[in-house]
């Protein structure tokens, strides 16, 4: 587990937040990462509520257009019917989530890494982010009906980093998650593998890794 040097400031992690939000796909990257001393904003479309899909109501900390990649160590897109228009609420093919996407784009431009998953991954594709990136998601056909450019960069995996962009598919969170701590060298790769071990395959042996390393 690393920390920051002496006198330097860590970035807050933002983490975006919209109606339909998928509650399961970001909790265990969060939650580690705050453990490991990360401090995590939530990030709207405004300062108003939002609530996910499974009825949570959240009050963001910052609005989207009040985000800055130089004030942020990571930005994570949690998957939500927005961003495919599956909810009666939404606008067609993510219009309503297209900001965010945007977002990511002056995110990867400068630099600083994004990490999506599920539905957020079409929300890319369509901004066109993932054309030259190699990529994971639920299914090739899945983003194959965005348009997009990016098929050949398609990955059959659980998770998948490609320099400072981080994509999975919903049924992976806690693959998602090991991708973030070791982005972030919150884990290193033995720390991150043994975290993994323990979560997706509750592996005990993994445990132990983690405790004599003291974080358990």
């Amino acid at each position: 587990m690393n920390s920051s040097a002496p006198g330097t400031a860590r970035k807050p992690v933002h983490l975006a937040v919209y109606d339909t939000l998928a509650d399961w796909e970001t909790g265990h990257a969060t939650a580690y990462l705050a453990r490991t001393g990360h401090e995590i904003r939530t990030v709207g479309p405004s300062t108003g509520p939002v609530t996910s899909i499974g009825g949570l109501r959240v009050l963001p900390d910052l609005a989207l257009d009040d985000l800055r990649p130089e004030d942020s160590s990571l930005l994570i897109l949690p998957g939500a019917d927005l961003w495919t228009g599956t909810s009666a609420a939404a606008a067609a093919d993510g219009d309503d989530l297209a900001p965010f996407a945007r977002k990511a784009r002056a995110f990867l431009d400068a630099g600083v890494p994004v990490a999506a998953i599920c539905g957020a991954t079409a929300g890319l594709a369509r901004e066109g982010l993932l054309d030259d990136r190699g990529h994971t998601s639920a299914a090739p056909s899945y983003l194959a009906a965005t348009g997009y450019a990016g098929g050949g960069n398609y990955v059959d995996a659980d998770a998948v980093t490609d320099g400072p962009l981080i994509t999975a598919g919903p049924t992976e969170p806690v693959a998602f998650a090991r991708e973030i701590l070791r982005l972030l060298d919150a884990y290193d790769d033995t720390l991150a593998d043994a975290w993994y071990r323990l979560f997706h395959d509750s592996d005990p042996r993994a445990y132990a890794v983690l405790a004599q390393a003291g974080a358990a």
